[in-house]
């Protein structure tokens, strides 16, 4: 057993049900996430980075019970989330917390910045009053803004300002675990390096972890501790950050890694092109869900589905023919 295990997932699994007819009857599921295990220590950042319409928000949602699971058991502080009570679970959501995506959609319009920040405070009787305005204007402070802005409204503010907004309200009641859902992708990328490092700085100083949901292999390789790469609902690899982009063993992930533009214009740098479109996820492929796209398929691809195993250095791989180069 690990020490110092914050966050374990267990075979978690969310489908969603698709509608037909008038009668609405159930004609299949999609497979948003399908099997995912993995663990987060406390003080770590883990990168969850794929494709988009991989699966990478709806687990980071599922995890923190923001959607009702289909199947498998998430263990925070050894304590299983999914057996919870809805009043025990709005205890532990005191120590889980979110970044959105969109800090222009993920804001109240009609709060301001005092109420929005402050509203966890209220709902946990953490603090009111005087010493809610004080926690308020000490969160501004250490995400940048002045304690002055409090009283002004979102649509006062830019992207980026939002955002440092959100992640105020985040650490509003001294989180232990806090997810954020491609938090800088809907910004400016001068702003994005901003709030990254502004994340960085924050986690250095208050010790949580983060689940860091992203597409941007650059700003993964940057921020995280280790990466789970996600593949049609799975997780297909996992490793720490430098073994990883070293030595990727997956396909999919050496592909993904391709594509990262390399600012050196002399380093030449073969590019891998994926065939083919992702498979859908209510009908995925039998065996190996790459395999559709992988030029090193092979039988036994199609007729059983690589399972997550250890292949040295804390790395792990889906993958039937991990040694192949």
């Amino acid at each position: 057993m690990e020490d110092n295990i914050l966050l374990r997932v267990e075979n978690l699994k969310k489908y969603f049900p698709v509608k037909r007819g008038i009668f609405s009857r159930v004609a299949g599921y999609i497979q948003a996430v399908d099997g995912v295990s993995f663990f987060l220590r406390g003080g770590e950042i883990l990168g969850l980075v794929g494709e988009s319409g991989c699966g990478k928000t709806t687990l980071g949602r599922v995890v923190l019970r923001l959607l009702p699971a289909t199947e498998g058991e998430v263990y925070f502080e050894g304590t299983n989330l999914m057996k919870l009570s809805s009043e025990k679970l709005r205890s532990a959501r005191r120590h889980m917390q979110i970044i959105f995506q969109d800090p222009f959609a993920s804001l109240n319009p009609r709060m301001n910045i005092e109420n929005l920040i402050g509203e966890p405070l209220l709902i946990h009787g953490v603090a009111s009053g005087k010493e809610k305005e004080k926690r308020v204007c000490f969160l501004l402070e250490k995400v940048g803004l002045e304690p002055g802005y409090r009283k002004r409204f979102p649509h006062e503010f830019s992207g980026g300002q939002r955002q440092r907004i959100g992640i105020a309200r985040a650490l509003a009641l001294d989180p232990k675990l806090i997810v954020c859902d491609e938090p800088v992708s809907a910004l400016d990328v001068a702003i994005q390096a901003q709030i990254i490092n502004l994340l960085e700085d924050l986690q250095a100083e208050f010790g949580f972890s983060y689940l860091f949901i992203a597409h941007d292999l650059s700003v993964i390789k940057h921020i995280t501790d280790r990466v789970a790469v996600m593949y049609l609902g799975k997780i297909v690899e996992l490793a720490e950050t430098d073994e990883l982009y070293l030595n990727p063993l997956h396909p999919y992930t050496e592909a993904l890694l391709s594509a990262v533009p390399v600012p050196d214009p002399t380093l030449e740098r073969k590019r891998i092109i994926l065939e083919g479109d992702v498979p859908s996820p209510i009908n995925p492929p039998s065996g190996c869900r790459f395999r559709t796209r992988c030029v090193y398929a092979g039988e036994i691809c199609k007729m059983e589905e690589p399972l997550l195993k250890e292949m040295g250095k804390a790395h792990e791989v889906a993958c039937h023919f991990p040694e192949r180069r």
